[in-house]
């Protein structure tokens, strides 16, 4: 099965940083939208979210477009930082063995990232149900098979899915980096601040 090295991308980077499971997607940022999309899904809520003023810019308008109102803080970051209120961790600039704690922690593959894959992203979490729909939600709504072979679809999902070529380079760039100490990227001044913008006005 084409699929299978994905899954086990998804469980080497999962055991690695202490969570249960690991849902490998396109990117960072797509990981942060399907996961606020999860929480709409399973708890009817679209609470105000409130994010640092200096961040990628396309983590606010994830939140945006899942229907969420955002608020800006001027809290300083380094490696992560909290989707306050929701249990949602953008650990883009972080990669530690046992970073999981709790909720969904979201990190990247970026060329720029510890595990520079080029592009792609992860949900770690130990919630299985959610698992279960973010791997839909990811594909399509499609389960892990043929579509011929898929008898119906119960979600509207995303083509948001990591593909096998991608997980192989990511096992590959792994072993390299396995048993290094990775500091915490620190980019907060790198970032724009993002109330300066018409769209976030």
């Amino acid at each position: 099965m084409p699929y299978s090295v994905v899954r086990k991308f998804e469980k080497t980077i999962a055991e690695y940083c202490g969570a249960r499971h690991g849902v490998a997607v396109s990117s960072c940022t797509n990981a942060i939208f399907l996961c606020l999309i999860w929480y709409r899904h399973a708890f009817s809520e679209t609470p105000e979210i409130q994010l640092p003023s200096r961040t990628y810019i396309g983590v606010a308008c994830s939140a945006i477009n899942a229907g969420y109102k955002v608020e800006f803080d001027k809290d300083r970051w380094k490696g992560s930082y909290w989707l306050s209120p929701l249990a949602i961790r953008d650990s883009a600039l972080q990669f530690k063995r046992d970073m999981h704690k709790s909720g969904f922690t979201c990190i990247s593959f970026h060329i720029r990232k510890h595990i520079p894959i080029g592009r792609g992203g992860m949900i770690l979490t130990d919630d299985g149900n959610a698992a279960e729909w973010l791997r839909k939600a990811r594909y399509d709504g499609r389960e892990e098979k043929a579509m011929q072979d898929q008898r119906d679809f119960d979600i509207s999902g995303y083509n948001m899915y990591m593909s096998p070529d991608q997980a192989a380079r990511g096992l590959q760039l792994f072993d390299i980096i396995k048993d290094k100490d990775l500091p915490d990227m620190d980019d907060y001044e790198t970032y724009p601040d993002l109330t300066q913008y018409r769209i976030f006005k």
